[in-house]
């Protein structure tokens, strides 16, 4: 049975794969940061393409780059944000003597998601995935996708017994959003309550009105 960890994870690694809602995966790197959290960010080709048509925002090619920049537009502190690229294997992450305290891959594609059940490792997405799973390390995926085929399904049921977390990005409106931003909140801040990481993103059921 999944629970959520006490222990607030002090190194997250972030995948972003090739999914629509890039806006989530963002959101959580820059609320982890906000939390005082190292992140680890990884992220696949078609993740730039996706972060171009949904948030006009231009991934470089290179992962200094994308550290550089995202390290600036969320106010990272020195060394907080580490971005690896997609076959960089002596990064930390894809090593099980170095993994970090959870894995996040958001958003999750079905290719992504298929890859991982069946224990691939053509990337250092998957490989750190891998790693996480073998290590007894919290994995987070978040699937971003509907509806769901009987091999997606099936997919995320072997994951599920091996213990991973599947957390579809799937928003409520008991909190009644008043915009897009508040819905990426809700599914961002049960991300962060899976984590163990503190947050205020939205009212917490029974301490408001709803």
């Amino acid at each position: 049975m999944n629970t959520v960890d006490a222990r607030p994870c002090r190194t997250v690694a972030v995948a972003l794969t090739g999914a629509s809602g890039m806006p989530y995966g963002l959101r959580l790197v820059e609320t982890l940061l906000t939390g005082g959290c190292r992140v680890w960010l990884l992220y696949s080709q078609v993740a730039q393409i996706v972060a171009r048509q949904e948030m006009d925002l231009a991934l470089p090619g290179r992962p200094t780059e994308v550290e550089a920049l995202l390290g600036e537009r969320f106010g990272a502190a020195p060394g907080q944000l580490r971005v690896f690229g997609r076959e960089e294997w002596f990064a930390p992450p894809a090593s099980g003597s170095n993994p970090p305290d959870a894995m996040v891959v958001c958003p999750c594609t079905m290719g992504s998601l298929a890859s991982i059940a069946a224990g691939l490792a053509g990337n250092l997405i998957e490989r750190a995935a891998d790693v996480a799973i073998k290590e007894g390390r919290k994995l987070i995926l978040v699937p971003r996708e509907t509806p769901f085929s009987v091999l997606h399904l099936e997919n995320m049921l072997r994951l599920a017994r091996m213990g991973v977390v599947i957390l579809p990005a799937n928003p409520g409106f008991y909190h009644r959003p008043q915009g897009v931003e508040q819905l990426v909140d809700f599914v961002v801040a049960r991300i962060l309550d899976q984590l163990g990481v503190a947050h205020e993103l939205m009212p917490r059921w029974g301490e408001d009105e709803v």
